[in-house]
């Protein structure tokens, strides 16, 4: 849950923005940069300007024992309230070359899932319909193997470009152990481009499919909140959201967090929510979940940050 301690040595901060070409900014607010709108600052927030770049900020940050943390679209994610010590990476939009190749889409890991959308129907390219109106990334996508109940991204991903403090390398997807909101990067790697496989088809069937899944999901989902999304993993044979209803939390609020009224696996900020707000209903959730149903509920949002021992999920 935490990104470790505060780094020793007082002249980090400088040290490391000295040995990366791009923006750095010192005590940098995350909370606008999430999807849920909480959490505090970063001691360091690096923008990177190319793929190149990132191999030697991670070898400096090692170097130095700084901890590193890459922020995508901010969704799918809890920040502490005070805030992620050490390193936030954020990659750019357009960090890499872009290429398309026949079926084959080849795009930044920073861009915005709805590029990926986008790029495929200029090309008469479909198979992408799940990836309509999912929120963040494509590496972000990627990392956690995003997608709703109509596919998912490994269905698509053929291969990525990590970076590693060794440098940058291509990985196929064989090897990234894709499963349920899974997949197994390397340790501390950031994607920085994704290769995916498509193929031609009809794109007015695909926008229709796509319009369809959107207007499902602002029936069922509460999108016009801040909310990071799905809180929990649905076990095997059920639903989280049925079960946290069940439950008797449905519409339950801690501070100005609350467990939607609409999904009882969203939390959403009512305004001014704290990360130890949001915390408390995960926390209710599990047990109460726990002790009615005997099923113990796995997070699928990521905790990130300087959480206080009392703080828990």
């Amino acid at each position: 849950m935490s990104s470790g301690p505060r780094p020793p040595s007082p002249g980090w901060v400088p040290e490391i923005a000295a040995a990366v070409r791009g923006e750095c900014t010192p005590d940098a607010p995350l909370a606008p940069r999430t999807s849920i709108r909480v959490g505090g600052p970063a001691d360091l927030l690096v923008r990177p300007l190319d793929p190149a770049d990132l191999p030697p900020l991670l070898a400096a940050c090692a170097v130095r024992e700084v901890p590193v943390f890459y922020l995508g679209g901010g969704a799918n994610l809890l920040v502490a309230d005070a805030g992620i010590r050490g390193v936030v990476v954020r990659l750019p939009i357009d960090l890499g070359e872009e290429s398309i190749d026949g079926e084959r889409l080849v795009l930044s890991g920073g861009a915005p899932v709805s590029r990926l959308v986008q790029r495929a129907h200029v090309e008469g390219l479909v198979g992408c319909e799940f990836a309509a109106g999912i929120p963040g990334t494509l590496g972000g996508a990627v990392a956690m193997n995003a997608g709703t109940r109509i596919g998912e991204m490994k269905d698509l991903v053929e291969r990525v470009e990590v970076a590693t403090a060794d440098g940058l390398r291509w990985i196929p997807a064989s090897e990234l152990g894709f499963a349920y909101r899974t997949c197994r990067l390397p340790p501390g790697a950031a994607v920085t481009r994704v290769a995916l496989r498509l193929r031609r088809g009809d794109v007015a069937a695909s926008r229709a499919t796509m319009d369809a899944d959107r207007e499902y999901r602002r029936r069922t989902q509460p999108l016009t909140w801040p909310t990071w999304g799905s809180t929990f993993r649905n076990p095997p044979g059920d639903h989280a959201g049925r079960l946290v209803e069940a439950a008797g939390l449905k519409g339950h609020r801690e501070g100005h967090a609350q467990w939607s009224d609409l999904h009882a696996n969203f939390v959403v900020n009512l305004g001014g929510a704290t990360a130890r707000d949001c915390l408390a209903l995960i926390r209710l959730a599990r047990q109460r979940v726990r002790e009615k149903f005997g099923v113990e509920l796995e997070l699928e949002v990521r905790l990130a940050g300087a959480f206080a021992p009392d703080e828990h999920a």
